[in-house]
C-alpha cells in the first residue's frame, strides 16, 4: 500500500492515547486493580514479546477467551499493534461453536483467563492437543501469558501491522447455519473509533464497560481512551451493580442493549437514583421500543445515543444524538449517516427507492468488511453491484432520517401480504399492559403464516390477549394484528442481548420441512 497516503490503523490510536496520557487511569478491574496509561503501554509491549517467543507470526489468528479486564483488553491490542488477527467468540458460548471457530480461524494460540482454563483444556482435547494456550491468571494450570523474563526495550515501541491488515475476525452468531467470519482490517476499527470521537464529545468521559468488550461495548473503549479517561470494567451486567457505580459518582457513561436498559428501567431502583452526573448512555444492537426509549429520555435527561451498524461494517453507519432524542418524531429512527458513511436504500435490482419507499440499506465506507474469512462466494454476494448489502429494510424520511422496517429474513408473508414485525411490535410496545414484546410469523393452514405476539407484561397491569389483538386492528388494521398472543415471563434473547427470533420460531416450526409456509 502507498504508507505516505496511509490512513490510522487501531493500533496507532492505541499507541497515541497511551504515549499522551501517562500515569492517568486508564482501566479499572472488576476487582478495583487499577491499571495507568503507561501500565497498559508495559502490558501490552510484555504481550507481544511473549506472543512472539510463543510462535506466532504477523497474519496469525489467536483466539481471545476472557471475562473484561484490564490484562485482556492489554492482550487484545498487542495483537492489533503487532498484526495478529483477534478471535473473540462469546465467552458463554458452547464448546461446539467454539470448537467450529477454532478449525475455522486455524488458531494455534489460546488466551484465557482463570474461569475458563477446563473450556481450554477440552477444546485442546478435541484439536489433539495442538493448542498453545496462555491464561492471564498464575496458578491456574497453564502458562502465564504475563511470565515474561528476558529483557524488554521498552523505548523501542513501535506499530507492526499496516492499515490494511486483517486484525480481527468476528464471527457472526450462527443464526442461520454456521458462523461466519468476518475479516476487519484494522484501518475499520480504526475509522470505527473515529468516527465516534468526530460525532461524540468524549471529554471527561469515565465509562462503565458492564457487557463483553469483546463485542460492541468494546468499541467505546479507544474513544474514551483518546481523552485520558477511564474504563471500569464489570463481569457481566447486574442492574444493582449499575446503580452502585452511578452512585459513586466515579462512572459517567454506560453502553446497553434495549434488554439492558428495560431491566434498569423497570428496576426499583431506577427512580431513586440521581442522574445528574450522567453524561452518556450509548446504545445499539437491536431495535428499540419508541416507547420504552421515551421513559428513558424522560427518566435519564438528554444523554442518549443511539448507533446502528452490522458486523461487516461495525456500529457506525447511523446515529440519534442526544439532541436527536428530545423530538419524539425521532425516537423510532435509526438515525442519520455518520459523517462520511455513503448509505443507500436499494430494491431487488439494485435500483435506488424513492423517497418513503422501503428498501434495502446498502453501504459503502471504510468500515466496510475485507470480506468473509474463506468465503469467496458470499463475500460477492454481500458486495454485489459495489455495495455491501446490509440484509436490513428501512425508509428514510424527508429530513434524511433512516427507519429501521425489519430483516429481510425476518419478514412475514400472510395471506399474500408482507408484515413487518418491527412494526407490529411498536404498536405493541405502546400498550400500556406491555414491557416487552416480539413478533415472529408461525406455520398457519390458512393465510400460510400467522403474525404471533410474545408479550412480557408489566407487573401489576391487567393483561389481555383479545384487548392487545383489537388495538393493533384499531391502530394499523387487521392484516397487522396478531392472530394469537402468547404471554411469557421473558423474550428469549443471545449472549449479546439480542432478540432471538430463531430460538422464539423454533418452538412453532419444529414439526415442518423448513420455515416458510
Amino acid at each position: 500500500m502507498n504508507t505516505i497516503h496511509a490512513g490510522p490503523g487501531i493500533g496507532e490510536l492505541i499507541l497515541h492515547a497511551l504515549d499522551r496520557h501517562g500515569e492517568k487511569t486508564a482501566l479499572v478491574n472488576p476487582d478495583g486493580a487499577e491499571m495507568t496509561y503507561a501500565g497498559l503501554r508495559d502490558r501490552i509491549q510484555t504481550a507481544m514479546y511473549m506472543l512472539a517467543d510463543h510462535g506466532a507470526q504477523r497474519g496469525d489468528c489467536i483466539m481471545h477467551l476472557t471475562t473484561n479486564r484490564s490484562e485482556a483488553f492489554a492482550a487484545v491490542a498487542a495483537c492489533y499493534i503487532a498484526g495478529y488477527i483477534v478471535v473473540a467468540p462469546h465467552f458463554s458460548g458452547s464448546l461446539e461453536d467454539q470448537l467450529y471457530i477454532l478449525k475455522s480461524c486455524k488458531a494455534r494460540l489460546l488466551i484465557v483467563d482463570g474461569a475458563f482454563t477446563a473450556r481450554a483444556l477440552a477444546l485442546n482435547e478435541r484439536l489433539d492437543n495442538c493448542l498453545t494456550i496462555l491464561s492471564h491468571d498464575t496458578g491456574s494450570g497453564v502458562e502465564c501469558l504475563w511470565d515474561y523474563d528476558s529483557p524488554i526495550d521498552r523505548q523501542q515501541f513501535r506499530v507492526i501491522s499496516v492499515p490494511d491488515d486483517v486484525v480481527r475476525l468476528i464471527y457472526t452468531g450462527g443464526t442461520t447455519g454456521k458462523p461466519k467470519g468476518v475479516m476487519a482490517s484494522s484501518h475499520s476499527i480504526a475509522m470505527n473509533a473515529m468516527l465516534r470521537m468526530a460525532a461524540h464529545d468524549w471529554r471527561g468521559i469515565n465509562y462503565l464497560c458492564a457487557s463483553p468488550m469483546s463485542h460492541a461495548a468494546g468499541q467505546l473503549i479507544v474513544p474514551v481512551m483518546s481523552q485520558g479517561g477511564t474504563v471500569f470494567f464489570h463481569n457481566g451486567f447486574d442492574e444493582d451493580d449499575v446503580f452502585d457505580a452511578l452512585e459513586t459518582g466515579k462512572v459517567n457513561a454506560l453502553y446497553v442493549v434495549p434488554t439492558m436498559l428495560y431491566k434498569l428501567l423497570d428496576h426499583l431502583r431506577a427512580r431513586q437514583t440521581s442522574y445528574d452526573n450522567l453524561r452518556m448512555v450509548m446504545y445499539g444492537a437491536s431495535p428499540i421500543s419508541p416507547v420504552r426509549l421515551k421513559e428513558a429520555r424522560d427518566l435519564l435527561g438528554p444523554v442518549l445515543i443511539q448507533h446502528y451498524g452490522l458486523s461487516e461494517a461495525p456500529s457506525t453507519l447511523l446515529f440519534l444524538d442526544e439532541t436527536d432524542h428530545l423530538d419524539d418524531s425521532c425516537l423510532s429512527s435509526a438515525g442519520r449517516p455518520y459523517f462520511g458513511v455513503n448509505i443507500c436504500l436499494l430494491d431487488e435490482n439494485g435500483c435506488e427507492v424513492m423517497p418513503g419507499d422501503i428498501g434495502e440499506i446498502c453501504v459503502r465506507t471504510p468500515l466496510v468488511m475485507v470480506g468473509y474469512w474463506d468465503e469467496p462466494e458470499l463475500t460477492a454476494q454481500a458486495m454485489q453491484g459495489g455495495w455491501l448489502h446490509s440484509g436490513d429494510l428501512a425508509r428514510r424520511d424527508e429530513r434524511g432520517y433512516y427507519f429501521l422496517v425489519d430483516r429481510k429474513k425476518d419478514l412475514i408473508i400472510s395471506g399474500g401480504f408482507n408484515v413487518y414485525p418491527k412494526e407490529v411490535e411498536d404498536i405493541i410496545a405502546m400498550h400500556p399492559s406491555v414491557a416487552d414484546v416480539a413478533v415472529i410469523g408461525v406455520p398457519d393452514a390458512t393465510w400460510g403464516e400467522a403474525v404471533k405476539a410474545l408479550v412480557v407484561p408489566r407487573p401489576g397491569q391487567p393483561t389481555d390477549g383479545r384487548e392487545i389483538i383489537a388495538y393493533v386492528k384499531r391502530m394499523k388494521g387487521s392484516i397487522l394484528a396478531p392472530k394469537s398472543i402468547d404471554f411469557v415471563s421473558r423474550i428469549p434473547t443471545t449472549p449479546l442481548g439480542k432478540p432471538d427470533k430463531k430460538a422464539m420460531r423454533a418452538a412453532y416450526w419444529e414439526d415442518t420441512e423448513r420455515n416458510v409456509n
